[in-house]
């Protein structure tokens, strides 16, 4: 509760901390936003493949063009100003870096931005969740082993999904499920960039005033983010996972308390301590009042008489048992709150959020059929969308991650809605983000 006190002493002894940022699209101009209004940081360099787009969104998010014309690293130091760059090599590697802020949205180049970064000593807050979905366990292994912290980035949902959790279990109460919410109906699944703006409720005027990517808006659609962020959530807190993907029950905020209960006792749930998301329509498309649509929520369980009462006594909105009460932050803020991350991570030395082990897994599944030839297009895009499953059902299968399935050239038919297995595609085995994965396979299966 004190981040900004200390924030505030650091900017007190002119010893701010020093960030990297590497990919300045929408999620990284939100935080760019905030730097000029955050005491005690010092963004010294941004890298992006184009430096005049991240010039031009400096300008957009309000920034005054002397703070990024800085010649080189040396000169952002001596001035207090930014360089921009396209070397992200130079950036990670400079001993003046505290913590890099991977925002680049690309899963196999945030893995080797992440692994560079631990092994120059630099703390990572990795925004891009799609690599912590299919290797996180092993990235938080390689950072401890290098003796720095590697953090989901508080502001996306999964951070503020552990947060909640958290919360829950330092009062000493039990998580019985756990998760964000979302817009969704089953027929989504096979949504593609170019539908995405009608299904989403954004005419494509306001997705183009926002500078707003469709194929990453697609994979919020299509169920492949939130598939992606539940494996983060799961990994990272040790709840469970549903047994064939994400059930999506229909729920205002008051009914949550409800439908996250076992189904022996009336709910969604195989059983308690799980991950799930909640959709803000009916199952006929109509929009349900007081969504959870872009919030984050967490029931626990009253396990004695005594907690029931005090729920009762506080007026907190239980299921009819009495039993079980649901906390909830209805809005995120996403790229604007990521510098509570920042701050924990080069303060604290404590991530907001990292995996712990490997219990999630994120597989690939044919939005329509597969023949040999064709070219899979990751989250969001016309092939594929994002299975949520058991990491242990996932290593049975030989499932391919759905953070692999980029520019990937399909071997063997696949029948739309069935999930896709290494074999069923051609590897680039040369990737650092392939061979993560298969090590991780191979140190976390028996466990998984």
């Amino acid at each position: 509760m004190n981040l900004y006190a200390k924030l505030q002493q650091r900017a007190a002894d002119h010893q701010p901390i020093r960030i990297a940022l590497i990919g300045a699209g929408k999620f990284g101009s939100m935080y760019l936003a905030q730097v000029p209004r955050t005491p005690g940081v010092h963004l010294a360099a941004i890298a992006d493949l184009s430096p005049e787009a991240a010039r031009h969104n400096l300008a957009r998010v309000g920034w005054e063009a002397e703070r990024s014309q800085a010649a080189s690293l040396d000169e952002a130091f001596k001035t207090g100003g930014t360089w921009i760059t396209e070397d992200w090599q130079a950036v990670v590697s400079d001993a003046r870096i505290d913590v890099v802020v991977e925002c680049t949205g690309h899963p196999i180049a945030a893995v080797s931005h992440c692994l560079a970064a631990f092994a120059h000593g630099k703390h990572v807050v990795n925004v891009t969740v799609e690599a912590d979905a299919f290797c996180g366990p092993l990235l938080a292994r390689r950072a401890a082993e290098a003796g720095v912290v590697y953090s989901m980035a508080f502001g996306d949902q999964p951070a503020l999904i552990c947060d909640l959790v958290d919360w829950a279990r330092t009062c000493g109460c039990p998580v019985v499920a756990a998760g964000r919410g979302h817009k969704w109906l089953p027929h989504f699944c096979d949504s593609t960039p170019e539908t995405v703006w009608g299904y989403y409720g954004l005419s494509p005027e306001q997705a183009a005033r926002g500078g707003l990517n469709p194929k990453m808006f697609n994979s919020f659609l299509d169920g492949s983010k939130p598939s992606i962020e539940s494996t983060a959530v799961a990994n990272a807190t040790g709840l469970g996972v549903p047994s064939n993907g994400l059930l999506y029950p229909p729920a205002s905020v008051e009914d949550i308390p409800f439908v996250t209960r076992p189904r022996s006792e009336g709910g969604v749930l195989e059983r308690k301590g799980m991950v799930e998301v909640i959709s803000s329509l009916e199952t006929d498309g109509r929009k349900i009042p007081y969504d959870i649509r872009m919030g984050v929520w967490v029931t626990v369980e009253a396990e004695t008489d005594y907690i029931k009462n005090c729920f009762e006594e506080y007026n907190a909105h239980t299921d009819p048992s009495g039993r079980y009460f649901t906390l909830y932050k209805r809005w995120h803020l996403i790229g604007l709150e990521v510098g509570v991350s920042v701050a924990s991570v080069a303060l604290r030395g404590e991530p907001t959020g990292v995996a712990t082990g490997w219990r999630a897994d994120v597989v690939a599944t044919a939005k329509r059929d597969l023949r040999p030839g064709d070219l899979l297009d990751g989250e969001g895009g016309y092939t594929v969308w994002g299975k949520l499953l058991p990491a242990d059902k996932s290593l049975a299968m030989g499932g391919l991650p759905l953070g692999l399935a980029h520019d990937v050239k399909v071997v063997r038919p696949v029948a739309k809605g069935q999930s896709l297995c290494w074999d069923d595609v051609a590897m680039d085995t040369g990737t650092e983000a392939w061979k993560l994965r298969r090590e991780m396979e191979t140190l976390f299966g028996g466990k998984a």
